[in-house]
């Protein structure tokens, strides 16, 4: 575990500012651990530390860390500091794959294959393709992860003769990926995106509390020609993950 000084990463306040301190230096630590300046398990040390490096009051400091403690992004250890558990993800809504968004965001994603079968559309699945009811898909359910913690379930379902999907493919890169190499050429979504609460299976597979929020979402994907060629749906922990949009005034 490496032991991080506070002004080298730039974690400055503006005194004149009428932003609380402490919600600055919240910002600032954020900010670093997003840009991966702190990465996992790098430690700031204790407060009182933290408050000396910066020229804070103890009170500040404290104030700064709680907010991040209860956004699950700082961890208190007795003993030892205050240690970075993991960055918040954030996404823009783009047609693309969730393991492209954490290799640019420099989170090491990584994915283990839960399941990879040839089954029969379920309904949801066959409208959504615009199949026959009944018509076999590949079903392929993923586990994302980044830095080793788990961080999203996937559920994907795609046509015969869209992609042949192989575990060793699946566990090595992202779908999208995998589908542009076949020659799909991907042009538009429609996406739903709503919460619920996790059941005690998804709990513990994504290493949250039972009944903790997750973010669900839904999403069919078509080529240049209109065809649908994946339908997914799925999980992602609230805690961990956040979707951006850019809104535009109406005119």
């Amino acid at each position: 575990m490496t032991r991080h000084d506070a002004a080298a990463l730039g974690l400055s306040v503006d005194r004149a500012s009428p932003v609380p301190l402490y919600f600055q230096l919240s910002q600032k630590l954020e900010e670093a651990i997003e840009q991966g300046r702190l990465p996992p398990g790098s430690l700031l040390g204790n407060e009182i530390e933290l408050a000396a490096r910066l020229g804070l009051s103890r009170p500040t400091v404290r104030q700064a860390i709680q907010l991040l403690v209860e956004k699950g992004v700082l961890l208190r250890r007795r003993g030892v500091g205050t240690q970075v558990v993991h960055s918040r993800i954030r996404r823009a809504l783009e047609l693309s794959s969730l393991y492209e968004d954490l290799e640019a965001a420099g989170q090491s994603p990584t994915t283990r294959v839960l399941s990879l079968e040839e089954v029969a559309a379920p309904p949801e699945v066959a409208a959504a393709l615009n199949l026959a009811a009944g018509e076999r898909v590949h079903h392929v359910e993923r586990l994302r992860l980044t830095h080793g913690e788990p961080i999203a379930r996937l559920c994907n379902y795609l046509p015969q003769g869209v992609l042949r999907p192989r575990e060793a493919d699946l566990a090595a890169t992202g779908l999208y990926r995998l589908l542009r190499d076949t020659g799909v050429v991907l042009h538009s979504a429609g996406q739903r995106i709503g919460a619920r609460a996790a059941t005690a299976e998804e709990a513990e597979l994504l290493h949250e509390d039972d009944g903790a929020p997750l973010l669900t979402m839904e999403r069919t994907a078509y080529d240049e020609t209109g065809r649908a060629v994946e339908y997914g749906s799925h999980l992602y922990r609230a805690s961990r993950h956040s979707f951006e949009l850019r809104l535009l005034a109406r005119r």
